[in-house]
């Protein structure tokens, strides 16, 4: 760390997503208690722990400490109070100005994920416009907008590219937790399988509270599941995701039951009513997909029915018009009727991208239809539906036994 001072360390750590990122913060905030954007960064870094009272109070304080510096350092916390008060649509617009004034900023950089959080295609191509044209400005040899453009790429489907610019942004600086996840989803892209289990235990091994610890690890047991390696893809969701990583642990569980494999440890139905029921259960559609995968796992037709009842009714789009049938068909496979969820799922087409989440979160609606697709004799609208992954990934077991014919139903029995 020597020549190095402790802002441009807490920067660099928070943007490479490293577990030393928020220790950091602290130190630099203890330093400099009046400095607005060392408060702000901290308060962005921690706001899942804080109340909307705390959160208000301390990025409000951030705000007029802010106008002592200079006009980036209000820009800047300005945008951090609008994100994280999970106002995206603001927050994107809002860096649009901002770059304009301060291009290549990397700490405005930490906020671009505003853009996708929008869940509007248009938003989501003027921020992968914008990252770009960052990334030019700035130019290859910086690791973070290297980084960032590997994402963008991943999330376009221009997986090699994105392959190229990861391992670009991973040379410049080995420790970048941006590039290693767009690594990640590229090498899902193209089935690396053990290759990429192997990279992200190695990048994980030097740093154990990484941000991402848990969310990498389930990226190696998709690998896991795509070489057909279901013994590691149970071990890391029993050993790395707790009680609270429902949405990652159900996932991991679907994709094992619809391969007619043996799920890893389940959620408690009680515990996913209770995130249904709490303020934040229906506030991201996307949270709300995966609590409804969980019921699923579980064969919770009633729930599920009951789920797809109240998305129906809500009056934002996404909810009623995308969210609802998907719901509905998880329920209807968990109640033995594939063909109800077949005609469902296929009437959506391209508006599942409206259910949020990335690529590869969203592929499980996907894997559902080709399941359902089998389960009626439609052998071959599901091999087309999947063509397209088994042309590109060197491994895919994992959608072999999706296409593969089976008399036991999708959902099992096994015990939690």
């Amino acid at each position: 760390m020597m020549g190095v001072s402790v802002e441009d360390a807490a920067v660099r750590e928070l943007a490479a997503l490293s577990g030393r990122g928020v220790p950091l913060l602290w130190e630099w905030v203890a330093e400099h208690p009046r400095l607005g954007v060392a408060r702000a960064l901290l308060v962005l870094a921690t706001s899942d722990a804080l109340s909307d009272q705390e959160l208000r109070q301390e990025l409000s304080a951030a705000y007029e400490d802010a106008h002592a510096a200079d006009a980036r350092s209000v820009s800047l916390v300005y945008g951090v109070f609008l994100y994280t008060h999970r106002q995206y649509w603001l927050t994107a617009d809002h860096l649009v100005t901002h770059f304009a004034r301060w291009p290549g900023d990397e700490v405005a950089g930490l906020l671009l994920d505003a853009f996708h959080a929008c869940g509007d295609a248009a938003y989501r191509a003027r921020g992968d416009a914008l990252t770009e044209r960052q990334y030019t400005l700035v130019g290859p040899d910086s690791w973070t907008w290297a980084s960032r453009m590997a994402w963008t790429r991943v999330e376009q489907g221009r997986v090699e590219e994105a392959y190229e610019l990861a391992g670009r942004a991973l040379a410049l600086y080995p420790r970048s937790g941006v590039a290693a996840h767009a690594r990640a989803h590229a090498e899902q892209e193209l089935g690396a399988g053990p290759a990429s289990t192997a990279f992200l235990d190695r990048w994980l091994a030097a740093d154990p509270q990484a941000v991402q610890f848990k969310h990498l690890n389930w990226h190696a047991a998709l690998q896991s599941l795509a070489c057909g390696d279901f013994a590691d893809a149970r071990r890391r969701a029993d050993d790395v995701l707790d009680r609270e990583d429902v949405g990652m642990r159900s996932a991991t569980n679907w994709r094992l039951l619809l391969a007619g494999q043996t799920p890893a440890r389940r959620s408690d139905p009680a515990h996913v009513r209770e995130l249904l029921a709490h303020p934040r259960g229906m506030a991201e559609v996307f949270h709300t997909f995966n609590l409804a995968l969980a019921l699923a796992v579980e064969a919770a037709t009633d729930d599920l029915y009951a789920l797809a009842r109240r998305a129906a009714h809500d009056e934002r789009p996404d909810y009623h018009q995308v969210l609802a049938p998907v719901v509905r068909a998880l329920a209807e496979i968990t109640a033995g009727r594939p063909q109800r969820a077949v005609d469902l799922l296929t009437g959506l087409g391209g508006t599942v991208e409206r259910i949020g989440g990335v690529r590869v979160e969203r592929e499980i609606v996907q894997d559902t239809l080709a399941r359902a697709l089998i389960d009626t004799g439609e052998h071959t609208r599901a091999a087309d539906l999947l063509d397209h992954r088994i042309a590109t990934r060197r491994h895919h077991i994992y959608e072999d036994l999706l296409l593969a014919p089976r008399t036991a139903p999708v959902t099992s029995s096994a015990p939690r």
